[in-house]
């Protein structure tokens, strides 16, 4: 009997630990891409394990590899959302490894900045420009122009992100193209730009490099605004972000709902944290655009360059951008790199 009522204790144990680890599995959730160093992710997170209780673990891949792991997953998902450059969304939504979903706040995001059933919906947005570390520069001028950069002074010194690989490559590539007068028919000057580019021993990481860039391993980076005032005004690092004199692009990030993921509730109360108040607050004092009109305070807003400045940044077609992006990571793999 005794033996008996042990046994039926360990059983009754047993049990609840096993209610409890259920339990403790509904709080978490896995996003793709979504890197402490970029974007502040790191306090995004955070804020979600505060107010919503579920732990989101940092995942450093980049918009090309998480569309990649996704398709590879496709049949069993691990990730419940995933966060990416827009060309990216938009290929994620074809390739069929995605779900619609409406998050909270769904009527404040523009026209043209989601996709109308909620594939992808865009988060924040960044203008793409030159991040510059001006004391690794070992006195030299900041570049102003794109052409600048194929200047021999600068031979060492300029980094851009893999742009067959990660988004805001591929946005850097697509900006330096339009800025010298290709279009995304014609990826010709871009292609040209970066043949050129080569004598000067750029370096070209597959992962943002934002650590590297304020280490001043990296002086001069193809990289996002918002990066660049974190580094200035968060980092107190001698940081200029210059809008190249040809002009630039600017460039939403978009997040989907993983299609059959594992935690789906949960990805949807991240996504609708994400573009709640709180959540779009966070992305506008990491110096973010948020999508949400009105959600960037004045004293942040008063860190970015002046709007003249951000005059020479223009939108393109992302449903095109998306479309030619095959070809032109055809074309820099098999002629740049």
């Amino acid at each position: 009997m005794k033996q008996n009522k042990r046994l039926m204790v360990w059983i009754g144990v047993l049990a609840v630990l096993g209610l409890a680890a259920t339990g403790f599995a509904g709080d978490t959730a896995t996003c793709y891409n979504c890197p402490p160093e970029w974007a502040d992710w790191a306090s995004q997170l955070k804020a979600i394990k505060e107010n919503l209780g579920i732990e989101v673990p940092h995942d450093n891949k980049n918009s090309g590899q998480t569309l990649s792991q996704l398709i590879a997953e496709k049949d069993n998902p691990v990730a419940d959302v995933a966060y990416y450059g827009v060309t990216f969304g938009i290929l994620a939504k074809q390739a069929g490894v995605v779900m619609p979903y409406q998050p909270a706040h769904w009527q404040d995001i523009p026209e043209g900045l989601k996709d109308p059933e909620g594939y992808w919906f865009t988060i924040h947005s960044g203008t793409l420009g030159l991040f510059v570390n001006k004391d690794a520069l070992g006195g030299r001028p900041v570049p102003k122009a794109w052409k600048d950069l194929l200047n021999p002074i600068y031979k060492g010194m300029i980094g851009y992100l893999d742009p067959s690989s990660a988004a805001v490559g591929y946005t850097g590539a697509t900006a330096v193209n339009i800025a010298l007068g290709g279009t995304l028919d014609n990826f010709d000057p871009g292609i040209n730009f970066f043949k050129e580019l080569k004598q000067n021993r750029p370096i070209v990481p597959k992962q943002t490099s934002y650590a590297r860039v304020i280490s001043g391993e990296i002086p001069i980076l193809f990289d996002y605004d918002f990066n660049a005032y974190r580094g200035k005004y968060k980092d107190m690092a001698n940081i200029e972000f210059v809008i190249p004199q040809e002009g630039t692009i600017m460039a939403p990030y978009v997040m989907s709902l993983v299609k059959d993921s594992p935690q789906p509730d949960n990805g949807k109360k991240i996504l609708d944290f994400i573009m709640s108040d709180k959540g779009q607050a966070i992305w506008a004092n990491a110096f973010l655009r948020p999508v949400r009109a009105g959600a960037m305070a004045a004293e942040v807003a008063a860190k970015f360059l002046p709007e003249s400045e951000y005059q020479r940044a223009q939108t393109v077609d992302w449903q095109k951008m998306s479309d030619v992006q095959k070809t032109f990571r055809e074309r820099y793999l098999n002629e740049v790199r």
